[in-house]
């Protein structure tokens, strides 16, 4: 497995597979592991060179011998994408890992990160509640938090592969893993307000596809799309899925979405459909 020495002389692992002209960097999200884009790999290797990493202190990857922040886990990416010789990357970010896709962009710029695909993202400004689950899970309240979060993850959720992602790889994560993560996620939010105000203020303007299952509102995918009429390079789809990992879940659909982006064709608006149309 190739592997990185990054900041402190942590080790980073990551998988290495597939060729192109064009690299995928595909980037779990705080207190997951790269086994979330398993069958995402397989599918995006057979067109392109996929890079699928470990955060610091996550899966295979070392942990340190201090605390951490973003600022490190991104050098840590930066490391892997110098030791690959990548020269133009598409980060491939769940959750929240997406403001670190977000910060590869401004740090490397349009000509080396060309598109953005970011999954299962708050990309608007941070509900309260959501709010107040960060606070818990820096609190006496983690473990409670924590398994909160787990039930409205995977509320109506039949498919092995993300029960046992969520209920058995998340589980393994400390407490000391999930405040560091409540952290980090409040802090990038106070910073940028939040993700699509970030991405309307990069320049040039940078093509950024959002494909997400959660929450399953018409208010939150309306707002989006009007972001995307008035933001062209913007484009979103819902997924016909229903936990936070549709990587697991639909990674067909997913990996078409990423076609679709990285090929110039522009993704469809759609709430249940599986077509990718000619909107948005």
């Amino acid at each position: 497995m190739p592997e990185v020495r990054s900041t402190g002389g942590a080790r980073i692992r990551y998988d290495d597979v597939g060729q192109g002209a064009l690299t995928l960097l595909l980037i779990p999200g705080w207190c997951t592991r790269r086994d979330i884009f398993s069958p995402l790999v397989t599918l995006c290797a057979e067109r392109h060179r996929v890079l699928c990493v470990d955060l610091r202190g996550h899966g295979e990857s070392e942990h340190g011998d201090e605390d951490f922040d973003s600022d490190t886990v991104l050098e840590d990416l930066l490391a892997v994408i110098d030791a690959s010789g990548a020269r133009q990357v598409v980060p491939v970010a769940i959750s929240h890992a997406g403001f670190l896709a977000l910060e590869l962009r401004r740090e490397l710029g349009a000509e080396r990160i060309p598109q953005l695909v970011v999954l299962d993202w708050i990309v608007t400004e941070p509900p309260p509640p959501f709010l107040a689950t960060l606070r818990g899970l820096m609190s006496e309240r983690w473990g409670r938090t924590r398994d909160e979060l787990f039930q409205q993850w995977t509320r109506g959720v039949e498919n092995k592969d993300v029960l046992r992602a969520v209920h058995e790889d998340m589980l393994e994560f400390s407490e000391e893993m999930w405040a560091r993560a409540a952290r980090e996620i409040a802090a990038a939010y106070s910073r940028e307000g939040s993700p699509l105000r970030a991405l309307a203020g990069l320049s040039p303007a940078t093509p950024t596809l959002h494909l997400y299952s959660q929450p399953d509102t018409h208010d939150y995918l309306e707002t989006q799309v009007a972001f995307a009429a008035t933001h062209p390079w913007f484009h979103v789809m819902k997924l016909p899925a229903v936990s936070h990992l549709p990587t697991l879940e639909v990674p067909g659909l997913v990996a078409v979405g990423i076609e679709a982006l990285v090929s110039g064709r522009r993704t469809a608006v759609s709430t249940t459909h599986p077509d990718l149309g000619p909107q948005g």
